[in-house]
């Protein structure tokens, strides 16, 4: 043997192998909210779930908009610190955040999909009146 692990358990550890386990396992908020978000339901913006961002797998992305919306459970209360770095990073990838509660989810999903079709869901379209260097 060379010492290298099994290619098995290499793609295990592969972001989108972790995203399909998760999409897999989705808890009860995850999977209410998703059903008022998934297909276009809020301003025609599409949502992946458990889509990875560098590092990171993230709740809910709509990458049109560049907004990540995440459900914690009880257990982000007592990891803050870890939160904001993770935040901060994506925030530099150029996304923004919004971070619901389980509990908030569970108890009003209308309400949370509410204020998601509140947020600026659509980019502006690129301006295509300029012309790229070399083109006549």
């Amino acid at each position: 043997m060379d010492g290298r692990k099994p290619y098995q358990d290499k793609a295990s550890k592969r972001p989108t192998a972790r995203s399909r386990e998760l999409r897999r396992n989705m808890t009860p908020a995850e999977r209410r909210l998703w059903s008022g978000i998934r297909a276009r339901q809020v301003a025609d913006a599409r949502f992946n779930t458990q889509f990875p961002i560098g590092p990171f797998v993230c709740g809910f992305v709509s990458r049109g908009a560049r907004l990540i919306i995440e459900v914690d459970g009880g257990q982000h209360a007592e990891q803050t610190g870890k939160d904001a770095r993770r935040t901060a990073c994506l925030k530099k990838k150029g996304y923004r955040l919004a971070r619901f509660w389980n509990n908030d989810v569970l108890a009003n999903t209308d309400g949370v999909v509410e204020v998601i079709e509140q947020m600026p869901l659509h980019s502006p379209s690129p301006d295509r009146s300029h012309r790229r260097e070399g083109n006549s």
